[in-house]
């Protein structure tokens, strides 16, 4: 069961969380204090890919709205993992010019969990991404993700059991309810973003490295 932990925003934050258990830190490369919380610039996220490589799977969580900007930026950057959550989403396409451009770096695509028409949105998307993650559904970010809700997680124990890729929970996670989210989906990672930071005037600020702890270490504890 491994454990990923979003959005972190400094070098700093992505060292405690990865002291803290987090075996995937992702980050949200965008204009900070825009319409996607804890944005940060291409900047600070090469700084945070350097200071992790080899020490932890590095998530880009890529918000362009082209192809040639995604790839560029994914080139720039090089993360181990190409996440697509938000204004552009991957086809075999895509995913065959990945492999020609960046070989090495995988594509996680997000799938919306809102009713079951999400089991059907999955499997297509799972014949060539390499990675699902399923989130909830914000009423105020655009694309899927950072809801800090949960979802009906029959949905997405149903596709878990329809794909043959990689699965990662996510959605409303956090200490108090991982477990029972693993024992009712069985999934092959578990994802946090808002249960494991700080809000200041409704605002996500920093990670809370105490919740990353506990997060991470319920979650490991519940290895299948």
């Amino acid at each position: 069961m491994f454990t990923q932990i979003y959005s972190i925003q400094t070098v700093e934050e992505a060292l405690g969380c990865v002291e803290a258990g987090a075996d995937r830190i992702g980050v949200l490369v965008g204009t900070p204090g825009g319409k996607f919380p804890c944005a940060i610039h291409e900047e600070e996220a090469e700084k945070i890919f350097e200071a992790r490589k080899g020490k932890a799977v590095r998530v880009l969580i890529s918000v362009a709205d082209n192809e040639r900007d995604i790839l560029d930026q994914t080139k720039r950057l090089h993360p181990d993992v190409l996440h697509l959550c938000a204004n552009f989403t991957g086809s075999p396409e895509f995913r065959e010019k990945m492999r020609q451009e960046i070989p090495d770096v995988l594509l996680m695509e997000a799938v919306g969990i809102v009713d079951e028409s999400a089991v059907e949105d999955a499997k297509a998307k799972a014949e060539y991404a390499d990675i699902l993650i399923l989130d909830s559904v914000s009423k105020t970010v655009p694309g899927v993700g950072a809801a800090g809700e949960t979802h009906d997680w029959s949905i997405d124990k149903a596709i878990v059991d329809a794909v043959n890729i990689p699965v990662i929970l996510a959605g409303g996670l956090g200490p108090d309810n991982v477990e029972d989210a693993i024992r009712a989906v069985h999934p092959a990672g578990v994802d946090s973003l808002t249960k494991t930071s700080i809000k200041e005037n409704g605002i996500l600020v920093r990670k809370d490295l105490e919740k990353v702890r506990e997060f991470c270490t319920r979650a490991k504890a519940m290895e299948m």
